[in-house]
């Protein structure tokens, strides 16, 4: 058993958190940005194949206090690396992170953590050289008020990188992110999703990816599937082809994107013809304002522009009217809105709740403007 930990945005923990519970596993602990929990071999491919909303999945090596350099060289000595780490592999510290600690150099503290798994490894295998010419073993460190936790990366690349997306407009919005975003509404597959700002199709391409049940991390490759010495590759590949025969492709799901950027449109196609979801999204040109429906009970879920280019800031009150005015004519339809502007809900009316959310390092709200509930078994029945 691993204690692993998987990071995530701020302000979305218990989303994460009951994805993990979906997949089995049970939560160790719940901090800011990052959920714990226990897992084997089998989970550390289940998560990195199947978690929508966290960034990466890394194996906790261990825990120790350091206050000065020399016991934080103490500390990662005393690691068992070994039991990770072969006598081939190629290691190294990717990224430091430091928040309210004695050790606050990113470069000294991966200098010397080097060192330290150098002089442990040289211990136990009896060389002084390695040849790093085997599989990756990339370290990450986290260190809040002294406490050092100490991390293997088992994703590499962030898993927000489902491979889909080879284009963004500006100010794009993470996958990660996206799904978060999602699971936080009543939305559903079956029902009625539009994104009246949809840019690269993001939300729209995370959503018809869940109606099809389909694995995010199906797409791409992980660090990971390299580490024999820990997970054997039949499991990558039975998991892999467990989640491949669990898609199930709806003949047809309710999901609209439209954006006044024409040459947006394309892109956001090409990237849901990447995902294996063409055929569930429909996509067009148009300005927010000419967005509408005759059906109820459908869903708004967008992520309008805030400011992030100059030219646009004396343009958002207009902006954000139009969409005030639009929600307005739809018949009982919910309405969710991330913005880092904090003078939407001037134009777009008082949400019933607002929930604030770090993406990245900026300051985001998540305006939620909840409709009528419909009547049981209605997208059931009905032929939209």
């Amino acid at each position: 058993m691993y204690e692993l930990m998987a990071p995530c945005h701020f302000g979305l923990e218990a989303v994460l958190k009951r994805e993990i519970y979906d997949l089995g596993y049970e939560i160790t602990m719940v901090e800011d940005g990052h959920v714990c929990y226990e897992a084997d071999d089998q989970g550390i491919v289940l998560s990195n194949l199947c978690l929508r909303t966290a960034e990466r999945v890394l194996v906790v090596v261990g825990r120790f206090t350091a206050t000065d350099y020399e016991s934080f060289f103490q500390g990662m000595k005393a690691l068992p690396w070994e039991r990770y780490i072969p006598s081939d592999g190629r290691f190294w510290i990717t990224k430091a992170t430091t928040v309210k600690s004695a050790l606050f150099s990113p470069s000294d503290l991966q200098r010397v953590g080097k060192k330290a798994m150098v002089k442990r490894m040289s211990d136990v295998y009896g060389i002084e050289r390695f040849p790093e010419t085997g599989p990756s073993y990339p370290v990450r460190l986290f260190l809040y008020k002294n406490v050092v936790t100490v991390t293997l990366d088992s994703s590499g690349e962030a898993l927000h990188k489902r491979g889909y997306r080879k284009k963004t407009g500006p100010a794009p919005i993470s996958e990660t992110l996206a799904s978060a975003l999602l699971m936080l509404t009543p939305w559903r597959e079956g029902k009625i999703l539009a994104d009246p700002f949809c840019g690269s199709g993001t939300f729209l391409i995370e959503a018809a990816q869940m109606a099809a049940n389909m694995a995010p991390g199906l797409g791409r490759d992980f660090v990971s599937m390299e580490w024999e010495n820990l997970i054997s590759k039949d499991i990558w590949k039975e998991e892999r082809k467990w989640l491949k025969a669990a898609v199930d492709m709806p003949e047809r799901a309710y999901l609209y994107g439209s954006d006044i950027d024409r040459t947006m449109i394309p892109v956001a196609r090409e990237n849901a013809r990447r995902a294996g979801v063409e055929k569930l999204i429909r996509f067009k040109t148009a300005d927010v304002s000419e967005f509408s429906s005759d059906r109820p009970f459908g869903f708004i879920v967008t992520n309008p522009p805030y400011g992030e280019r100059l030219s646009e800031t004396e343009e958002l009150p207009d902006i954000y009217s139009r969409l005030s005015t639009v929600y307005r004519g739809l018949d009982r339809w919910s309405m969710y809105v991330i913005s880092a502007w904090e003078d939407a809900p001037k134009y777009l009316g008082k949400p019933a709740k607002n929930r604030k959310i770090y993406n990245g390092m900026m300051k985001t709200y998540f305006y939620q403007y909840p409709g009528m509930k419909p009547p049981k078994g209605y997208f059931n029945d009905r032929d939209l």
